[in-house]
């Protein structure tokens, strides 16, 4: 069985779009010919689609780059290249993927099938024949295809599961999960014996089910990353239901006290956990003084306690039950609020904010460098290969009055003015 793996950090590069050919029309009985450059093909696209049969990123410990071919360029006679392949990256449901460099959501994965492209593929730049107009019958430009996309992601399994037990270590989540249902977690009388999610179809007698999740033992400072802390709250995120199981066996350990250090770390971490319904369960009550402890423990809580035991399995239907009507009745928690989501999936620019088109950089007394997303993205799609694509570039750095930023930097005739890869010298 693969390894339980439920974050990963992976690299996608999408595909480069194909370039725009320049070609012209050499035929024996076609007058006067004319440009016959073809347009690129689309740069193939990294698209995460949810798949129900995967359920850990296990596939990912190894595979770190998912990387698209680039389209193919386009012909002589009018002839298009290829858009390539798309490449189809099957996650578990339940993963939610974000950018490394600043944490920005991308998508949550929860349906199967559902599917969100990470790294959209360049579109393919134009062939000479597109830039023939009444005024230029002969073009002798076209584009090259728009740079594909580079990313770093987050991947994060953030399980589905309806009902999540919760409590210390060793207090009966994994015991109790074995008879509810028919999975098979690790059972002993040690900590940490839970160290990855277990889920488990539980089935109601009135023919009711629901999936619910044994979780990794909490304690205190969990939502500081102690312990096994983050791995477990991770995956309760999506529960609909907690369900706290507090030990009334002899720990040495104080109920009450337990039971106050898991509810702040719930209230500690976010995403509404303390918000959401909850069972609390007292287990162990076969144990030697257990009765005792609970009837102590009830003086200090106001809420109804289930009182059970895995191995007589008293109230174990009045648990199975409890949890089915609460998720009836419980709608699914988001992990980001419309508004939230709406604020990680779009950024809104203004005028003050808008994100520059250029800027310069000096680089030592006699050297500049011209940066800027949208400047680097246009020279890349410029095909300088022919006077007029050099005259297209150089137009677009005079329209930008870059030259007359440059003066008044500081820069002087003959200093080196870089872009990308490309560099001229600076003329007043």
């Amino acid at each position: 069985m693969p390894t339980f793996i439920d974050r990963a950090v992976i690299e996608v590069r999408s595909g480069k779009g194909g370039d725009g050919a320049i070609a012209f029309r050499r035929e024996k009985y076609v007058a006067k010919g004319g440009p016959a450059g073809g347009n690129g093909g689309r740069g193939g696209s990294v698209i995460f689609r949810a798949n129900s049969h995967i359920n850990t990123l296990f596939n990912f410990r190894h595979s770190k780059a998912f990387i698209a071919k680039d389209g193919e360029n386009g012909g002589i006679k009018n002839q298009y290249g290829h858009a390539s392949p798309d490449v189809i990256v099957d996650v578990p449901l339940g993963t939610v993927i974000f950018e490394e460099k600043d944490h920005a959501f991308l998508g949550d994965l929860v349906e199967d099938g559902k599917t969100i492209v990470v790294a959209k593929g360049g579109r393919g730049g134009r062939g000479n024949t597109c830039f023939k107009s009444s005024i230029n019958r002969v073009p002798k430009i076209a584009e090259n295809g728009e740079p594909g996309i580079r990313k770093r992601l987050i991947l994060e399994l953030k399980m589905l599961a309806d009902v999540g037990l919760v409590g210390f270590p060793s207090v009966g989540k994994s015991t109790l999960l074995s008879v509810v249902s028919a999975a098979k977690p690790e059972i002993a009388d040690y900590p940490f014996t839970t160290i990855v999610p277990n889920l488990g179809l539980v089935s109601a007698k009135d023919g009711r089910s629901f999936v619910m999740a044994d979780l990794p033992g909490l304690i205190e400072g969990a939502h500081l990353g102690k312990g096994l802390g983050l791995t477990f709250l991770r995956h309760i995120e999506r529960c609909r239901v907690i369900v706290h199981v507090i030990d009334m066996s002899e720990t040495g350990r104080d109920p009450y006290e337990d039971y106050k250090a898991i509810l702040n770390e719930l209230d500690c971490y976010g995403f509404g956990l303390n918000k959401r319904p909850s069972i609390l369960v007292a287990s162990k009550m076969d144990e030697e003084g257990a009765k005792e402890r609970l009837e102590e423990f009830k003086k200090k809580v106001d809420q109804e306690i289930i009182p059970i035991s895995a191995i007589s399995e008293d109230n174990i239907d009045l648990l199975i039950y409890k949890c089915a009507d609460l998720i009836e009745k419980t709608p699914l928690f988001p992990l980001y609020s419309e508004d939230e989501e709406e604020l990680l999936d779009h950024k809104t620019y203004t005028l003050e904010d808008e994100e520059q088109y250029f800027y310069i950089k000096r680089l030592d007394a006699h050297t500049w460098e011209i940066l800027g997303d949208k400047m680097i993205k246009f020279y890349k799609m410029t095909n300088i290969s022919t006077d007029e694509g050099m005259m297209v570039l150089m137009s677009k750095i005079r329209k930008l009055r870059i030259d007359d930023k440059l003066e008044e930097l500081g820069a002087e005739d003959g200093d080196t003015v870089i872009l990308d890869d490309f560099s001229f010298e600076y003329v007043r």
